[in-house]
């Protein structure tokens, strides 16, 4: 199979990870897989398999009016077409919705070309200039199909758009995760004996992270042996590292920043949790329950509630609800044996989002792509004839 993926960038973030583990999973297989980005390869944070052909079209500037941006766009447009006309792939998959409209616009004309899109969020969470919207809403029908994570992302997308098949395929999990710089010993971090609650992702605004600090901080007393570490960097350090002064709890609270390291951070915590205002599929939740880590997530839109299995593997709360997160935890923090159950179980997570079970997945969205293509052509023939 000669497949190319696209997307903008390969730095930091869930929509790069997954174009890295299914290109590296693809070319281990024999495949002849590229992957192309938008972005400079020097903002490459995920590592790519050496047969894995990467090509970077350099051409994410921002622009500097709508006259420039259209022409940067069309350079774009141009670029892509040629590298698909270039390496003449079997499947072309872009991640996100700017880089899906980019290939939908790209690939017209190549009857040889199976085209798909895939959004990596939930739309109405991560709106688009009207332009950009507009193009969505009308270019995604001449895509083979566009991939949603979720249910909810999938009716959103076939109610306000084009696209003529709107499968479902959550975020594959590497596991054990690969270690990459930059690494940050837990130990160094966390004395001996501590327990942590562990939080990953960006610090921003939309990660509610306050709240996870705030609500700590009226647990800290009752549960004395406990520490939060909240792993991730961002806009929002600032706010955070005065919001833990404030309450005093420095030594209880931790920022390490960034860590390629995330699966010795899983083995070294105790409980894992997600206070999002909103998400796409996250990647860090499904990842904690490969690791055997039990949760409490808020039920935000949208993903927690496709990953956690409620009293199971672990516990969903209100969204921004931080009563019942401050008891959800406190549950958790304080019984070792509910722990050890959810922890159990968390570990299906594994065979849930397995990169096999996820690829496969997608694998028979290509054939069925190609088979639905190949009967179009025919039908037009069949009629021109």
């Amino acid at each position: 199979m000669n497949i190319l993926l696209f997307t903008q960038s390969l730095a930091g973030g869930g929509a790069e990870r997954t174009v890295a583990t299914l290109a590296n999973h693809w070319a281990s297989r024999g495949w002849d897989v590229t992957v192309t980005t938008l972005a400079s390869h020097t903002e490459d944070f995920y590592r790519l398999d050496p047969a894995v052909r990467r090509v970077a079209l350099d051409l994410s500037g921002p622009s500097g009016n709508p006259v420039a941006g259209a022409l940067q766009n069309l350079r774009r447009v141009r670029a892509l077409r040629a590298l698909l006309g270039q390496l003449r792939p079997r499947v072309a998959v872009a991640m996100m919705s700017t880089p899906n409209v980019l290939l939908a616009l790209a690939s017209r004309g190549m009857p040889g070309l199976v085209a798909i899109g895939s959004e990596r969020c939930y739309p109405p969470h991560a709106p688009l200039g009207c332009l950009w919207s507009l193009a969505r809403s009308r270019l995604y029908g001449r895509l083979s199909a566009v991939v949603a994570l979720t249910s909810e992302c999938g009716a959103w997308i076939e109610a306000h758009t084009s696209a003529r098949s709107v499968p479902v395929i959550p975020n594959a999990v590497v596991y054990p995760l690969p270690s990459v710089p930059p690494s940050i010993d837990p130990d160094v971090v966390l004395a001996p004996g501590r327990k942590a609650v562990l939080a990953v992702g960006r610090l921003d605004v939309v990660k509610n992270l306050g709240m996870l600090i705030a609500v700590f901080a009226r647990l800290a007393r009752s549960h004395p042996g406990w520490d939060l570490v909240i792993l991730g960097e961002g806009p929002e350090r600032a706010a955070l590292e005065a919001s833990i002064e404030a309450l005093g709890l420095e030594g209880r609270v931790a920022l390490p920043g960034i860590v390629g390291n995330v699966a010795q951070w899983h083995a070294r915590c105790d409980v894992f949790a997600l206070t999002s205002h909103s998400e796409g599929f996250p990647n860090a939740l499904a990842e904690a329950l490969c690791h055997g880590l039990p949760a409490v997530s808020v039920d935000c839109d949208t993903g927690p509630r496709d990953i956690i299995r409620h009293g199971v593997d672990g516990l969903l709360v209100g969204a921004g609800d931080a009563m019942a997160l401050e008891q959800a935890l406190d549950v958790l923090m304080g019984d070792r044996a509910l722990r050890q159950r959810f922890a159990a179980h968390a570990r299906d997570a594994r065979r849930r989002y397995g990169i096999g079970r996820i690829a496969g997945a997608w694998e028979a969205l290509f054939n069925e792509a190609a088979d639905a293509r190949g009967a179009r052509r025919a039908g037009g023939q069949g009629r021109a004839s």
